[in-house]
This record gives structure tokens, C-alpha cells and sequence, in this order.
């Protein structure tokens, strides 16, 4: 027999709880009441406590405040938390206390009851304790969405032992004759963009408010049990159970409840996310592979044609894997033109490949996922061997792309290539940054420079970004050495080879303007009249007489 504690400063719902909780059927003779987190931590000392349910905002002691008091003094309550689909701020600490479930407001009695549920069952376990395995992780405080995911995620990985870990098909509901489960698998496309604008960067919170959505959603027709993946941060795992039913009505009600939840989770949070829906099965270990057709149907999805949210179901069909051209077979033209500081021309490349997988019939994101792990693993290996040191590239963590300031999102193919050009720009500066250590900056670099590309529109930026080197030091350097500015000494060259040019009859003036880089006819007269007092027309007629 077990006793709750109900700590929430808003009396109707406490009431509400009191009149909805199948107190009786669950077994729970004391349902006790505080007023505040103050008050129910003085209860707690007081009396005995099987289970406290925790609203998370409280005045003077919110719930935050409150579980981590709890988490400290009392490590075997067991707890609910209770809050608002906007009070996510507030449930950082529930995420991370392990509390056995949350309920969102309003309560409802579906909702309630099967979280005490969840919650008795634990206390049962406690108290039987028939199985080593729940044992330990009692002991380590795991709570029971814990232990449920840990079951999950061994059936998937196939690690499940029937014989010996049998005591936990019940937790599941494999026991159950009649229910049916199927995997879904959900992509979050903006993962980066929304943890930083929506959730302050925290992505056990983000993870949580998607659960909770689609909890509550796919709820009404399913039991929905959702988690992160432990392998991809962007990716999420629901399994639903529904109990009886036909395959193709649970087909149709699954596609129908994820389109909900991929709807809602761009109202209430900007969330991006690509669903994909494996099959059912009764037989509970046969989530595995309706993961792994989940999993596919996302992988398959035509980044071509993707627009925003969309939902997939392994009953779809699929189209014929292509044979898409790979960037391995430029890598070494990509390294020869980063090598020589060229970045423009590596990405023109880049755009060559982007131009042939949109002009192809599919580019899955299954295949642009294998083309962005090929590209980081082909630049790291070129820029170690260019000297770049290790512990500036991003070859190991759990986030490398991240940690070096790049964002992974990409929802279309637009922002794919967007993505590929700022790894390329990354890579491209280390090892700029890497030949400028260990070579010595000679400014006669930048006068060869302007010796062969007087013709286009040459910055100052470009010379201080390759050579790491200030502006003004560069600009100095350049002086002392050949008595010219750089802007000065390519306007030299220019007006060097105008006069060359110019000399040659055969060519016509706006030829010899666009040759020398001047894209306007005018300017260049303008240019060469000021450098030599004289218009173009006037120099060729008075060369031309004498």
C-alpha cells in the first residue's frame, strides 16, 4: 500500500487529481496534499512518501528548486512532475532527475492514471524484487521511462535476450494479447536553428517538448512512448501500441497522428521534422525491424522534392537507389585549389556536383547524409597531410561540426550546399592558416599576384584573410618595399598594360576596358585619363601620328 503527496499552490488542481486518480484500484490508501513547495517539503520529512507529484511552478519554491532538493534528500522518491506545454523553461531539472513521467495541464484521467500507473509498477518492483536487472537499476535510481527506453533500445539494437530478460516484456505491454507495436522514426531538420532560438541550446529540452507533443497527440489513438536516440541527437524514436485492429487501419491511423504531430510541432515550437513510419507487429521484438523500415523510409526521402515537414511510411514506394555522382573523384583538384588559396574555385566544384544531383531524378537524404560523411572525412585526411594541426579539425567528439561553429540543419538543397560551402570555407582557412606558420609571409607573394590577376576586382581583404596579417601591417610591408600602395600598384599594372593595349589598333576600347577588368567603358576612360592626362582616343591618335 502506497502513500502520494500532491504539492501544487492551485487548489483546483489538486482537487482535480483527488476526484480523477483511481486511487483505490491502484492500491494507494493516503492521498496527502500540500500547499507549496515549503509545505511539502516538510510533509516529506514527516511522513512516509511513496510518490510526490510535483507541479513545476510553485511560488517561493518552485519545482525546479524543489527536485533538486528532493534528488539530494530523498533519492528513492519516486516522481511526477506536472506542467504546461509552455513551461518547458521550468522542467530542465525534471528532465534530469529522472522523474517517472510528466503530466501536462490540463489533467485528464487517462493521463493521470497511467502515470501512477507507471509510477506503482515501479514501487512493485521494488518490493518483488524477482529480477537482478531491475534490481540495479533501482539501485542506480533509474525511473521507469528509463528502464522502458533501455528495453526499447536493446530490442532495436537486437540485443534482446528473451530467456533472461523476459520480467521486462510487461513494462512494454508484450505480455498484453492483442496489441500490436510499430516504430516511428522522427528527423528534428532544424535541430541546430531551434535549440538556439527556442530552447537556449539545450537539447534534452527540445527532445522533451517533441515527446511531449507527440505523447499527447498520438495518445488519443496509441499508447505513444517516445525517446532520443542515444546514436543521433537529431533523431527521435516513438513506439506506438494500439491493442487489435487491422494492419491497414493501424497503417492509416499512424500516418494520420504523425501528420498531426509534425503540424503542430511547427505552430507551438518552428520544429522541422521528417517522419517515418515502419509496420506493425504483435510480436513486441519485431520493433526492431520496424525501426530499421523507419529508419529507411527517411533515408529515402527526396531532398529534391522535400518542403518543410513531411511524414513517410515504410509502405510507401520507394524509388530505384541512383547512382549519384560521389566528390571523391575531385578531391584532389579540391586540394590542389585550396592548397593554392583558390577557395573560389573549389567551390565551383562544389556547384558542379550540386547542379548534377538537382538535375538528377532523386537525391535522397539518405545520400546526401553518406556524401556529407565522405566530404568531412576526405578534407580532414587532405589537412592533416597539408600540416593542419589535429585539435583544429573536427575528427573526433560527439558534435564536430558543431564544435567548430557549422550547423548541420538542412531541410532542402539549398541549405545542404550552403552547409557543404561553410565546411569548405572551415577547411580552406586552416589551411591557409597552417602554410602561413610554416612559410614566411614574402609581400613579393602579393605583387605576383597582381602581376597575373591585374583583371579582376582585387581587395586588400583578400591578402590580410590569407596571410592572417593586419590590413595596415600589410599595406606597410608592401610600401617599403616596391615605394607603391597596393591599390596604387595595381592601378600601375593597369594602366601599364592600357598603354600595351592601346597600341594594338585591331582593338576596340570597351575591349581593351573589359580586358583590363573595367566593366564600364567610361570608368576606364575615366581611370586613364586621370592617371595620364589624357583620354584613351587621345593617346592612341597622338601614338598613332608620331
Amino acid at each position: 500500500m502506497y502513500r502520494v503527496l500532491i504539492i501544487d499552490d492551485e487548489e483546483p488542481l489538486r482537487e482535480a487529481i483527488r476526484i480523477l486518480g483511481d486511487w483505490d484500484g491502484l492500491g494507494i490508501v493516503e492521498v496527502l496534499e500540500a500547499t507549496d513547495g515549503k509545505v511539502g517539503l516538510a510533509m516529506l520529512a514527516e511522513h512516509k512518501i511513496d510518490l510526490a507529484m510535483v507541479d513545476m511552478k510553485m511560488p517561493e519554491l518552485n519545482g525546479v528548486e524543489l527536485l533538486q532538493i528532493i534528488e539530494r534528500d530523498y533519492p528513492d522518491l519516486l516522481t511526477i512532475v506536472i506542467s504546461g506545454y509552455n513551461d518547458f523553461e521550468y522542467t530542465r531539472q525534471a528532465i534530469r532527475s529522472k522523474v517517472v513521467d510528466y503530466l501536462l495541464k490540463p489533467v485528464n484521467r487517462h493521463d493521470l492514471n497511467q502515470s501512477l500507473r507507471k509510477a506503482i509498477d515501479v514501487l512493485d518492483a521494488k518490493r518483488q524484487k524477482d529480477s537482478d536487472f531491475i534490481n540495479r537499476n533501482i539501485t542506480l535510481n533509474m525511473s521507469l521511462p528509463r528502464l522502458k527506453e533501455k528495453v526499447y533500445q536493446s530490442i532495436i539494437e537486437r540485443s534482446f535476450k528473451s530467456q533472461t530478460n523476459e520480467a521486462f516484456l510487461p513494462l512494454i505491454g508484450a505480455d498484453e494479447p492483442g496489441n500490436r507495436f510499430t516504430a516511428v522514426v522522427l528527423r528534428v531538420l532544424n535541430l541546430e536553428q531551434i535549440r538556439k532560438s527556442r530552447f537556449h541550446e539545450d537539447t534534452d529540452l527540445l527532445h522533451f517538448a517533441v515527446a511531449n507533443v507527440i505523447n499527447e497527440i498520438a495518445g488519443d489513438h496509441f499508447g505513444a512512448f517516445s525517446f532520443a536516440s542515444p546514436k543521433q541527437e537529431r533523431e527521435l524514436i516513438t513506439i506506438l501500441t494500439m491493442k487489435g485492429g487491422y494492419p491497414e487501419d493501424i497503417a492509416y491511423r499512424s500516418l494520420h497522428q504523425m501528420n498531426k504531430v509534425t503540424t503542430t510541432l511547427m505552430k507551438l515550437f518552428g520544429i522541422a521534422v521528417a517522419a517515418g513510419i515502419g509496420h506493425s507487429s504483435p510480436d513486441a521484438l519485431e520493433i526492431a525491424s520496424s525501426y530499421e523500415a523507419a529508419k529507411a523510409a527517411i533515408n529515402g526521402i527526396d531532398l529534391l522534392k522535400l518542403k518543410g515537414a513531411t511524414v513517410t511510411s515504410a509502405t510507401d514506394k520507394a524509388a530505384p537507389p541512383k547512382d549519384n555522382p560521389s566528390l571523391t573523384s575531385r578531391i584532389l583538384i579540391i586540394r590542389s585549389a585550396l592548397e593554392s588559396g583558390n577557395v573560389h574555385h573549389a567551390k565551383t566544384i562544389l556547384s558542379e556536383y550540386v547542379k548534377k544531383w538537382r538535375s538528377s531524378d532523386h537525391f535522397s537524404i539518405g545520400e546526401a547524409d553518406r556524401a556529407l560523411q565522405e566530404f568531412v572525412i576526405l578534407l580532414n585526411d587532405m589537412s592533416l597531410e597539408l600540416g593542419v594541426a589535429p585539435e583544429e579539425l573536427p575528427l573526433t567528439g560527439e558534435h564536430p561540426l558543431r564544435a567548430i561553429g557549422i550547423s548541420t540543419d538542412f531541410a532542402n538543397l539549398e541549405q545542404y550546399e550552403q552547409l557543404l560551402n561553410d565546411i569548405l570555407d572551415y577547411f580552406s582557412g586552416q589551411i591557409r592558416k597552417s602554410q602561413m606558420t610554416n612559410r614566411p609571409f614574402e609581400a613579393g607573394d602579393i605583387k605576383t599576384y597582381i602581376d597575373n590577376h591585374y583583371f579582376e576586382d582585387i581587395k586588400i581583404s583578400m591578402f590580410s584573410d590569407k596571410y592572417f596579417l593586419s590590413r595596415e601591417y600589410l599595406m606597410k610591408l608592401f610600401k617599403q618595399q616596391f615605394g607603391f600602395g597596393i591599390h596604387e600598384y595595381v592601378q600601375k599594372v593597369r594602366m601599364d598594360k592600357a598603354k600595351e593595349l592601346l597600341d594594338d589598333s585591331s582593338l576596340k576600347i570597351q575591349d581593351i576596358s573589359e580586358m583590363l577588368g573595367y566593366k564600364d567603358k567610361n570608368y576606364f576612360s575615366k581611370a586613364f585619363r586621370n592617371y595620364y592626362s589624357v583620354s584613351p582616343s587621345e593617346y592612341r591618335a597622338s601614338n598613332a601620328g608620331g
